[in-house]
């Protein structure tokens, strides 16, 4: 068993490069800015890089930045691997095991550290987190609200729909907060003309709310979104 904070937030991308941890880490500081204690929390990160001899998630690192440095990075990313493939398999890459309880044990770090936590999974909600479990599972277990963030690309529309429909029917069911809608390239780069629309259709087709856009590197959210109250219960 593992004890959870209170309060938390599970973000999840419709993919691997949805830019999660740039908006997770526009969540972080928006709270911290505002007073919140806020924790940070990635269970798991392959893709990790060699430093001074240890393994570093730059993925935790900009969370931990942007949180105001609460606890330590280990607390952050208790677990990291190198190759840059699904966690578990990165991890027998390495002749390591993933620790199945330790990614839900490690939130129990944060119990007392902070006011609201805010959990980066990988990849999407179907990443494989074992032979067995999906991060989905997690999700599930850590009962947080879900925020789903979405790459403003081309194929959008289908790949938001397809995680809401995994997360209506996984287990009971997740509960989904709302999406986030992420310019991941410079519109000015990019002759991708759905753009200007995915967030219209996206929003007509679904019933969970699209709460905010995030251009191309912005410092923050087109919405003012209350993502404490959000996280309640």
């Amino acid at each position: 068993m593992f004890r959870r904070p209170g309060r938390g937030i599970f973000i999840a991308g419709t993919n691997t490069d949805a830019g999660k941890t740039y908006v997770s880490a526009l969540i972080a500081k928006q709270l911290h800015g505002a007073g919140h204690r806020v924790g940070v929390y990635k269970p798991v990160a392959s893709g990790c890089v060699l430093e001074n001899s240890e393994l570093v998630s730059e993925d935790a690192v900009q969370l931990w930045h942007a949180a105001g440095k609460p606890m330590d990075l280990d607390a952050v990313c208790p677990q990291r691997f190198a190759a840059p493939v699904t966690p578990h398999l990165s991890a027998i890459a390495e002749g390591r095991t993933l620790d199945r309880e330790g990614v839900r044990t490690g939130l129990t770090a944060w119990v007392d550290n902070c006011d609201i936590v805010i959990v980066e999974g990988a990849g999407g909600l179907m990443t494989p987190l074992n032979d067995e479990e999906y991060f989905a599972d997690l999700a599930l277990e850590f009962g947080y609200p879900v925020i789903v963030v979405t790459p403003n690309v081309i194929g959008a529309i289908n790949q938001t729909l397809q995680t809401l429909m995994a997360a209506a029917c996984f287990g009971d069911g997740l509960k989904v907060a709302g999406i986030v809608l992420n310019d991941v390239l410079d519109r000015s780069t990019k002759d991708d003309p759905s753009v200007t629309s995915n967030r219209q259709q996206i929003s007509q087709r679904t019933l969970v709310p699209m709460l905010a856009h995030v251009t191309h590197n912005a410092e923050g959210f087109d919405e003012k979104v209350d993502w404490f109250a959000m996280a309640e219960g």
